[in-house]
């Protein structure tokens, strides 16, 4: 019987065979224990070829690259970005300090202010940190200002955006064994940027990744607390930035609770002067 690969050496077939007996196995793991509909969906993409993500995996390159092509649109229609330049270096120089102090500081961290007067900050995969100009003169100090920055890049160290984009694909019946392709990854991507869904627990969690990288970075960590009752007190609706997570109450408890009263205090950005001095173009 003619062999194919009669007339290749022991390292060439070697090369060819592993990846068909990888992919054979795939294949048939595939076809055995997902969907058929899956099946042929994974396939197509194969055929197609589509860059499969595996998010339970998920390579830091990985989530940077499309963590890049969320924000490209985001900022290509679905928000504005503020354009003056002392605001955005001086946001970026809060950020960039923190990063330092972070869990995951390789991380190629991008801060972006919105041109939007609505109390509201958010993240996205990959580094990608937004902060409203509203939010911005609402915060007496540049410690506030830092506390919701650092719980903004607690989201990103936990791989909070991630988990929710996995249960979000889950959900809607939309994951394969392999994973989901790129482009259905970034447009759910999107969609959880600008709804803020982050669960309870997700919360809770920022704000102590947030408040120890804050403490980390040389801020005074009651900064943190100190902004939240504001919001909460300020009278009429809560603002955007708190209204889709838990009760604001609870995570101030459980903030105090953290943070040794001895120590609150202590530490840098709680000169309200300098900080509306630094914020003069947004008054």
């Amino acid at each position: 019987m003619f062999n194919p690969f009669s007339s290749l050496s022991r390292r060439s077939r070697h090369r060819v065979l592993y990846p068909l007996v990888s992919l054979i196995l795939t294949l048939s793991l595939i076809l055995g224990t997902a969907q058929v509909s899956h099946a042929n969906r994974w396939i197509n993409l194969i055929l197609q070829g589509v860059q499969i993500i595996q998010l339970s995996n998920i390579s830091d390159r990985q989530e940077v690259e499309i963590g890049k092509q969320i924000n490209q649109q985001l900022v290509g229609g679905q928000v504005k970005l503020y354009s003056n330049s002392s605001i955005n270096r001086y946001v970026d120089e809060i950020g960039q300090r923190l990063v330092q102090e972070s869990e995951r500081p390789d991380l190629p961290y991008t801060f972006q202010v919105i041109d939007d007067k609505s109390i509201n900050a958010g993240a996205t995969m990959g580094g990608f940190i937004y902060i409203n100009k509203g939010l911005i003169t609402a915060a007496d100090n540049e410690a506030q200002l830092a506390s919701v920055i650092g719980h903004e890049i607690g989201h990103i160290t936990r791989r909070h955006l991630i988990q929710q984009m996995r249960q979000t694909a889950i959900a809607r019946g939309i994951a394969v064994a392999a994973g989901l392709d790129r482009n259905t990854l970034v447009n759910i991507g999107v969609e959880l940027a600008l709804k803020r869904p982050n669960g309870r627990q997700d919360e809770f969690e920022a704000d102590q990744v947030g408040l120890e990288t804050l403490t980390q970075a040389g801020y005074a960590p009651s900064g943190m607390v100190d902004f939240m009752e504001k919001l909460l007190n300020k009278g009429g609706s809560v603002p955007t930035f708190l209204s889709t997570h838990p009760d604001v109450d609870d995570r101030i408890t459980a903030l105090e609770q953290a943070i040794d009263p001895t120590q609150a205090d202590i530490g840098d950005g709680l000169d309200n002067n300098a900080y509306k001095n630094k914020i003069r173009p947004l008054l």
